[in-house]
């Protein structure tokens, strides 16, 4: 139920105004029937002038006579609906009135409302409006919502906010999940660390293997295999196989090492 609604419930006749400039559009007030008409009555508010309530304004069911629902010094509840001061009319209904006039939507107003039922692509709120607001799935929450029934129930007071709205297709769209504070970015598990940290590791043995294979090529010179040398750059290739591949190198490095040294002995 939205602020605004709840103004109108709580708004009962107890501070009477004074003149017809003290009269403001879903005012509730009391007042007395003076005269009947065939098209309605007339309503002292004791305000100076006199209100008229039209026929069609007695109650939500068709009335045929005014003569029906009222009589001349009945004492009646009525909503203001229209005023105008420079010609002294008022025009009351005993019809109460919405909470949320089409004309009081505003993109980016926020209400609170109930959960009336909910359907496979959303959950409708009502928000005091001729007509109930639709929560699509995709704005009933930040994270991803299979079923509105994972987020929502029927009967439950939330908040929303109005993305957007048309009189004329009679319909409201709303969204909870703007009213909502957006969640941080969840942190990375362990085990992704843990896949970074092998990364990081792999990366270096890759830089160190490189260093190796360039300086087999400058030793060997032109008699150097780089099929031999070269380890396989598979990025599916496995930690062992590049480990393996490393100490290969090694044992051709220290082979190097082992004929040159013989040479210079000899």
């Amino acid at each position: 139920m939205s602020e605004e609604m709840q103004t109108i419930e709580e708004d009962t006749p107890t501070s009477k105004p004074q003149s017809i400039n003290d009269l403001k559009p879903k005012m509730k007030l009391n007042g007395i029937v003076t005269r009947i008409e065939l098209y309605g009555a007339f309503i002292d508010l004791g305000v100076g002038v006199n209100a008229l309530i039209h026929i069609s304004q007695l109650g939500q069911e068709h009335v045929n006579r005014v003569a029906d629902v009222l009589s001349v010094g009945q004492e009646v509840s009525v909503w203001v609906d229209k005023v105008d001061a420079a010609r002294n009319q008022i025009m009351v209904s005993m019809i109460q009135p919405l909470a949320v006039d089409w004309n009081d939507l505003e993109i980016g107003q926020v209400y609170t409302g109930t959960i009336t039922r909910l359907e496979n692509f959303g959950a409708f709120v009502n928000i005091g409006a001729e007509r109930e607001g639709l929560v699509h799935i995709s704005e009933l929450n930040h994270n991803y919502v299979k079923h509105p029934s994972e987020a929502v129930r029927v009967g439950e007071e939330v908040q929303v906010q109005v993305l957007g709205f048309s009189r004329r297709k009679r319909r409201i769209d709303l969204s909870i999940k703007a009213t909502l504070e957006k969640p941080e970015a969840v942190a990375a598990p362990a085990r992704m660390e843990a896949q970074v940290e092998e990364y990081d590791e792999m990366e270096e043995e890759e830089e160190a293997l490189s260093a190796m294979e360039f300086a087999l090529r400058q030793a060997l010179g032109d008699d150097y295999d780089s099929g031999k040398g070269s380890r396989n750059r598979n990025k599916k290739a496995s930690k062992n196989r590049r480990r393996n591949e490393r100490d290969r190198i090694r044992e051709q490095q220290d082979d190097i090492l082992s004929r040159t040294l013989h040479v210079h002995q000899n």
